[in-house]
């Protein structure tokens, strides 16, 4: 495909991070609405602005050919991208050929339907976005869902033989009395648990500042019944992972906000339309769909991206503060 040369150096940004995971959003679009990531009435890209499951194929085997060694796809919710079947096992043959690890995130509604193909594409294990186990508030948090529907995903990801994490967003007020019962059904149903605080990206109905909640007091009714042990284990993400005192679980921490985890960022991050934003938390990008297209230089564009990503993001969540940028998560991809 035009735009695409011979491999030129592996990734390696301005502070001298090695980058070797890409985030791969490949849709905006999402079958939920949940009140920390979206507004109730969102526009979504038109299908002319989006890269075609060819392209994002050949962006994919671009940065793996650079030195990209573990690929997340996301979204939005990816399993609502038609061809993601396609997509997942063109990348899945990479594995063994650069690529160590093809892993997806969803929030669980499409699960079950798709399960099967993740597990034949090469896709090892997948999170799925879970807030809570009560079903008025799941139903409340992500205004549509139906929690018995994600369930059932995750019982069919475990049945087709994935490695199962799952997600949970710390929200004041919405969930932090679940995490103790979260904890007793990952053990009961093998799974690890991975706490995230939210953060302030897009506009959304609710004042994020009400549901904010620093994880070390999200975590503090877990730390009065059961001792925590920090663990040497790595999965390309930013999570700081734990032993649980009595429990099987591997406990993550992404703290965005209390306790920034730049330093050792290894990521970069395609969007749907093309785009390689250098943060999380900024605005700046290059745009590798104008080039694809037109034949430009590509590699030269990853690059630039590299030369200014920044050391780190400036998160803050006060009272009827603006978020940190106006793109929405499911525009960037998780």
């Amino acid at each position: 495909m035009a735009g695409l040369s011979p491999s030129p150096a592996p990734l390696t940004d301005g502070h001298g991070r090695r980058i070797d995971y890409l985030r791969l959003s490949v849709t905006d679009r999402c079958d939920l609405r949940c009140r920390y990531c979206m507004a109730e009435d969102m526009t979504f890209l038109p299908r002319a602005a989006v890269l075609s499951i060819e392209e994002m194929g050949a962006l994919a085997e671009r940065f793996v050919a650079r030195g990209i060694r573990r690929i997340r796809l996301t979204g939005g919710e990816p399993l609502v991208r038609r061809s993601i079947d396609l997509l997942a096992t063109r990348l899945g043959a990479l594995i063994g050929r650069g690529l160590d690890e093809l892993t997806l995130t969803t929030n669980g509604m499409r699960l079950a339907e798709h399960a099967p193909m993740l597990a034949a594409a090469g896709v090892r294990r997948v999170n799925v976005s879970l807030d809570t186990l009560d079903r008025a508030a799941f139903r409340h948090i992500t205004r549509v869902g139906d929690l018995d529907v994600a369930l059932r995903g995750i019982d069919a990801a475990r049945t087709a033989g994935l490695a199962v994490k799952i997600n949970m967003v710390a929200l004041a007020g919405l969930n932090e009395d679940q995490l103790l019962p979260m904890l007793d059904w990952c053990a009961a149903n093998g799974c690890d648990l991975t706490l995230i605080e939210t953060m302030p990206l897009g506009e959304v109905e609710d004042d994020r500042s009400d549901h904010y909640i620093p994880l070390h007091r999200f975590v503090a009714p877990l730390r009065s019944e059961r001792a925590i042990f920090p663990v040497d284990r790595r999965t390309g993400g930013p999570a700081r992972y734990f032993a649980v005192e009595d429990s099987p679980v591997t406990l993550g921490l992404i703290t965005p906000l209390s306790d920034n985890f730049c330093a050792t960022c290894n990521r970069i991050r395609l969007t749907v339309e093309g785009r390689v934003y250098m943060c999380l938390g900024q605005d700046d990008h290059v745009d590798l769909r104008a080039a694809l297209r037109d034949g430009g230089d590509v590699d030269g564009l990853i690059d630039a991206a590299l030369a200014g990503k920044p050391r780190a993001h400036d998160f803050h969540i006060a009272r009827k503060a603006m978020p940190a940028v106006a793109r929405h998560m499911s525009a960037t991809g998780g």
